[in-house]
């Protein structure tokens, strides 16, 4: 086998499973948000499911909102932030499992040229942004192979941030609704 034929298939590999996770999170959706009973590491993992579908939003900040008028809407927003930065592993892996797949639309090639000029920044500044086109630039860092760790890690500290307006959010709505005591 040779060594195209070996990337070839491991692209095609990668694409089959982000594509069929994200089917799988669809067909369960409504069940996601129950793990959020389970407290932080719930959170976590609704965050990480929701984050980790291609396109389809799933109600990953609802849950944080809801969440912090219940925990400590400080680490609501740690939990949370960290499983939406993981989850955008899956839009990475389709960028880096080929570029043919991505780079067919302007927005693409837009993203591309910001990563290119401003790095990371580019990655921390968007994932703050709540928009289910978070997706391009997890496909845009993955083809140009930035380094997945370097990727997470700002796509984590932005979710964190995002996270945080929503889940002190949630819990100012809470305080106003029952009062200071």
């Amino acid at each position: 086998m040779t060594e195209t034929t070996k990337r070839r298939l491991l692209s095609a590999a990668i694409l089959l499973g982000v594509v069929g996770l994200t089917v799988l999170l669809l067909i369960y959706r409504n069940r996601i948000q129950e793990f959020a009973a389970f407290g932080y590491p719930g959170i976590f993992l609704v965050a990480l499911f929701s984050s980790a579908t291609v396109f389809i939003p799933l109600p990953g900040i609802m849950v944080t909102t809801a969440m912090g008028a219940v925990f400590n809407p400080f680490w609501v927003a740690i939990a949370a932030g960290l499983g939406a930065g993981v989850g955008e592993i899956s839009g990475y892996m389709v960028g880096l499992s080929g570029r043919g797949l991505v780079n067919k639309t302007p927005w693409h090639e837009t993203v591309e040229g910001w990563l290119k000029k401003y790095g990371l920044w580019v990655i921390l500044f968007l994932a703050i942004i709540p928009n289910p086109a978070f997706d391009l630039v997890g496909f845009s860092a993955g083809v140009l192979k930035l380094p997945l760790w370097k990727f997470v890690i700002a796509a984590c500290i932005g979710n964190i941030i995002k996270m945080m307006i929503f889940s002190f959010g949630g819990a100012g709505v809470s305080w106003l609704f029952s009062g200071p005591g």
